[in-house]
């Protein structure tokens, strides 16, 4: 009965992912530009249950949130990179429990993220114009990041004890 629970809340946390992606609340912005909320959830998911569930996680979310954004660009390299290494840092590194380093993961991921996606219009656009070295750009980046690394302790942090509470029941 409580494995049952514990998947329907995974689930349903899970869920709240692209929803929170996709309406994007403007109470949470920095300048019209929200949190990562993938890294909100991936980080606790990967450094709890590892790297290939971290890898299957970003892959799901990656196609999840790439079907509704409908761009030229793609998550999913950046979010499997990410899972690979939270797992791997939670499986073989010391435990992470202090706030301020899941904030500075939270900031890494989102940093990496941005990063992905601004090689990937570089590569693959090929402007005739260096516009991809403009201030949006990296306006774009630096908000969302530091979003993601104020917000990550907040909702990191229950969402590992969340996670955590399974293991130590079960």
């Amino acid at each position: 009965m409580i494995r049952h629970q514990y998947r329907a809340l995974v689930c349903a946390t899970a869920l709240l992912v692209p929803c929170l992606s996709y309406i994007s609340p403007g109470f949470l912005a920095l300048m019209g530009i929200g949190p990562s909320w993938v890294v909100l959830w991936l980080l606790p998911w990967a450094l709890e249950e590892g790297s290939f569930s971290g890898v299957l996680a970003g892959v799901s979310f990656g196609l999840i949130l790439d079907s509704i954004s409908l761009g030229d660009v793609t998550q999913i390299p950046a979010l499997v990179i990410l899972g690979f290494w939270w797992g791997r840092l939670g499986r073989i590194g010391i435990p992470i429990e202090k706030v301020f380093s899941l904030g500075l993961l939270g900031w890494l991921g989102s940093v990496l993220i941005g990063l992905c996606f601004w090689l990937q219009l570089f590569f693959f656009k090929r402007p005739v114009s260096v516009d991809l070295f403009n201030s949006w750009s990296l306006h774009t980046i630096f908000a969302q990041s530091i979003m993601t690394a104020l917000l990550t302790p907040i909702v990191s942090s229950r969402l590992l004890l969340f996670f955590r509470s399974r293991s130590n029941s079960v």
